[in-house]
């Protein structure tokens, strides 16, 4: 039996506030071939997955809090007990506008995924610039290159 306990997952901190554990997929104790999946701690106050898109479809569940859902050209409030599904291209994003946690998972096919390296190297492609814009009303997306974030104070 493979178990993949997220106790002993250190994961990866991203400059967009998020702490991203995978528990399947590459790399993981669970070498799963035609999924991922992972575990996602968003902070309070702005913390996201910034606006990007992939090539194969994906579902986040939000387990703990509540957050701003960006999907295409749509723009919702989503809480905890809920799933989301990501068809495959569609650009999306998740932020945490509250003063709580968001704690999801997300779910996803087998593929190249960009935009964790692309965050970690600043050079994540800007809305409204390089792709398309977020909806209107939408929380900015974050694309501060980790220099940045250390020299904030």
């Amino acid at each position: 039996m493979i178990i993949s306990d997220i106790v002993h997952i250190e994961g990866r901190r991203f400059p967009a506030r998020r702490l991203t554990q995978p528990l399947s997929g590459g790399g993981t104790p669970i070498p799963t071939e035609t999924f991922s999946v992972g575990y996602v701690t968003i902070e309070p106050n702005g913390g996201q997955v910034p606006w990007h898109n992939q090539e194969m479809e994906e579902i986040y569940v939000v387990i703990e809090g509540s957050g701003e859902m960006c999907l295409g050209e749509e723009r919702q409030t989503v809480k905890a007990g809920q799933a989301i599904f990501i068809p495959p291209g569609t650009y999306h994003q998740l932020s945490n506008l509250s003063e709580e946690r968001l704690v999801m998972m997300y779910v996803c096919g087998a593929g190249p995924v960009a935009h964790p390296q692309q965050e970690m190297e600043g050079t994540l492609p800007k809305a409204g610039v390089d792709v398309p814009e977020l909806p209107v009303g939408a929380h900015p997306q974050h694309t501060e290159p980790p220099e940045a974030e250390g020299q904030r104070q």
